[in-house]
């Protein structure tokens, strides 16, 4: 089983992305927004599923949403 560490960027941007789902758009969508990346933390941890490469060496992508991408 894996550990996800957030970086203190990270961890800002993600709270960044809920409060402007919040103000811009519903609660509902908010909620959805966390459900999604809490989901792919999950998978991250089980270590079951690899995503995108990117051109950064060790460097992973995994789209949220159209205009979220994690990367780890």
């Amino acid at each position: 089983m894996r550990k996800v560490h957030w970086n203190k960027l990270a961890r800002y941007d993600y709270y960044q992305n809920i409060d402007y789902l919040l103000h811009e758009w519903s609660e509902k969508d908010a909620q959805e927004f966390i459900d999604e990346v809490d989901e792919i933390e999950f998978i991250l941890i089980q270590g079951k599923v690899e995503f995108q490469d990117t051109a950064v060496c060790d460097v992973k992508r995994c789209v949220i949403c159209k205009q979220i991408t994690l990367f780890y």
